[in-house]
């Protein structure tokens, strides 16, 4: 790396170092949203809540749908 190439990409060091975590972030963020344990907690979760007539059928129905989504999407 020559002198003048280090001296004018050294201010942006601090930008692709924060890019770098944004996209690490994003990667972690999405592996967890769309993981298959997460899917199934909550899945188990939707039915627990149902069965103590915390949620209408309909809405636990509507929330299985969008987890089962996200797994399938994925």
């Amino acid at each position: 790396m020559d002198l003048v190439t280090m001296t004018v990409g050294l201010p942006f060091a601090p930008l692709k170092g924060l890019l770098a975590l944004a996209r690490v972030l994003e990667e972690e963020g999405e592996k967890e949203l769309y993981s298959p344990n997460r899917v199934r907690r909550e899945l188990e979760e939707i039915e627990e809540e149902q069965s103590i007539q915390a949620l209408s059928d309909e809405e636990a129905e509507a929330r299985k749908q969008e987890a089962v989504n996200r797994l399938v999407r994925r």
